[in-house]
């Protein structure tokens, strides 16, 4: 069965447009670079969520991540660089030529090693989600971002992995892969690849993320992993970018009738296989591992908005991806100095995306959503 898709904000724009290259031609269009969270968001204190880390806390919380150490370049938090102007995020570097510094680990549930939160809990159905910046005029698509897997021995050995890859150009894919053979841990080690089964990494996303048009705002992705029912290819995988659909698997066999170990590891990546082109970074913010739809994050009620830029713009707000539910328009011009406090009303628990021009100019696609806070 073809995955159903329904295409990510910016591809919808471009087709509206007339072509993806059509809507790309203007290289200093804008973005809404964040939209400020609310103080607390609904993932605290939420029986389904297993992690949630804003990057913000003590260093007492990174510590819990295995491999972290304190003052290694890996393991750097930026204090430049934040989800909503504020804050902190997990920094990710690049030197020129190199595969890239930075990261973290997570283990939970069943893994059998390391201080697993939710220690000894069975997960066969999770979500996670992280927001990505790449730093203006970002250039190339690092192989990795994240992945979940399925630990099963202090030796790393691994019954199954979804990877969040780069996919075609600029975009992201799924690259399940299946580490059990005949009901049994056919894997020896940690990405003990010549012992993996590659279940098909396309159809690739179709959000540009990696694009240098899309440099220098943070955007949402948001994965999932569900496990087949042993001996059934009934697994599925998903796959969000700035809250629409990007591409997915179904009718996966990730464990074949493996059920020792479940889902218990969520990894955030750098590591680019051929190097990095150049000098640059980029920033993950707002971890969510959960059992249900995460989504973007709640803004208040009312929203705040950063943007790329500091000229004058004007800014629509829309409760669908295409736009043809726009509920708020701004002013011409009255988006200036990189900022804007939407005097508008929003459903509350409702999701909304953006779209934003300089005065006179081309409009952006529509992007960055949130949802409406109380």
């Amino acid at each position: 069965m073809k995955p159903s898709i329904v295409l990510a904000p910016y591809v919808v724009a471009a087709c509206l447009a007339g072509s993806v290259a059509e809507a790309g031609q203007e290289g200093d269009v804008p973005r809404v670079e964040s939209v400020v969270p609310a103080a607390k968001q609904p993932h605290e204190g939420d029986p389904a969520v297993i992690w949630y880390d804003s990057f913000d806390g003590p260093e007492s919380v990174q510590e819990q991540y295995l491999e972290y150490k304190a003052g290694a370049a890996g393991s750097k938090r930026s204090e430049k660089e934040a989800l909503g102007g504020a804050g902190k995020s997990l920094e990710l570097y690049y030197a020129k030529g190199s595969q890239g510094v930075g990261g973290r680990k997570l283990v939970f549930g069943d893994c059998p090693f390391g201080r697993p939160v939710r220690k000894g809990e069975k997960f066969t159905d999770v979500y996670w989600r992280i927001y990505v910046k790449h730093q203006k005029g970002w250039a190339g698509a690092p192989a990795k971002m994240s992945r979940a897997t399925g630990f099963t021995s202090g030796q790393w050995t691994q019954a199954f992995i979804l990877h969040v890859w780069s996919g075609t150009g600029a975009t992201l894919t799924l690259d399940p892969a299946r580490g059990v053979r005949d009901g049994q841990i056919a894997t020896t080690k940690y990405n003990d690849f010549g012992n993996l089964k590659w279940i098909g990494n396309s159809p690739s996303g179709l959000f540009p993320i990696h694009a240098t048009e899309e440099s220098g705002r943070w955007i949402c992705v948001e994965a999932r992993l569900k496990l087949n029912t042993p001996g059934k290819k009934d697994g599925y995988a998903a796959l969000w970018v700035d809250g629409a659909l990007d591409t997915e698997r179904r009718e996966m066999d990730f464990r074949d009738t493996y059920e020792a170990h479940t889902i218990n590891a969520v990894l955030l990546e750098a590591y680019w296989n051929e190097g990095s082109p150049v000098d640059q970074y980029r920033w993950y913010d707002d971890f969510v591992v959960s059992t249900k739809p995460i989504g973007p994050i709640t803004a208040t009620a009312s929203p705040q908005l950063l943007l790329t830029t500091v000229s004058p713009c004007e800014v629509e707000i829309a409760a669908d991806t295409r736009g043809e539910k726009v509920v708020w328009k701004s002013k011409p011009g009255e988006a200036k100095g990189g900022k804007l406090a939407v005097a508008g009303k929003f459903e509350a628990g409702t999701t909304y995306f953006c779209r934003v021009r300089k005065t006179g100019g081309s409009w952006s696609p529509w992007h960055q959503p949130f949802i409406a806070g109380r």
